[in-house]
């Protein structure tokens, strides 16, 4: 008896599927059928280093240097501070231009920050000056200060 040998060349392999060919497709009634957004998901790519992408873009985030201001440039802040202050308590509501350093939570450094208007208190207890629109700002972190008129 000669047999035919099955591979993947020639007829051979199509008339072994003739049996099965034109049956309906088989549908579980135990297990539901995937969604087809569930079933594209098996296909999608791994991600082996989960949290990666997101430490390399803070690593690249850039932050600027914690200013080091010279006793000099303290003590400016500190006369304007004090013309600001003898100016609310005659009544007066100065205009005023504030450029601060505002730490990073993640990393060491931070940003510089500008921010313009007039004063409605400067809260001594919290060591903060606050503006008319609701900006508050430590002064601890205060890098410039000018008076505007």
């Amino acid at each position: 008896m000669e047999r035919k040998k099955k591979g993947f060349s020639g007829s051979s392999r199509q008339t072994s599927y003739e049996d099965i060919i034109e049956l309906p497709h088989h549908v579980s009634s135990r297990h539901p059928q995937m969604s087809m957004l569930d079933r594209a998901a098996q296909f999608s790519p791994f991600a082996a280093l989960t949290g990666y992408g997101d430490a390399v873009r803070e690593k690249a985030r850039f932050t600027e240097e914690t200013p080091d201001l010279s006793e000099e440039e303290r003590a400016r802040l500190d006369d304007t501070l004090r013309q600001i202050c003898a100016a609310a308590e005659k009544g007066q509501n100065p205009g005023i231009r504030i450029l601060y350093f505002v730490p990073d939570e993640k990393k060491a450094g931070g940003a510089y920050r500008e921010a313009a208007g007039r004063i409605r208190k400067i809260d001594f207890s919290a060591q903060q000056i606050v503006l008319e629109d609701g900006t508050r700002i430590p002064v601890a972190c205060v890098v410039e200060l000018d008076i505007v008129t």
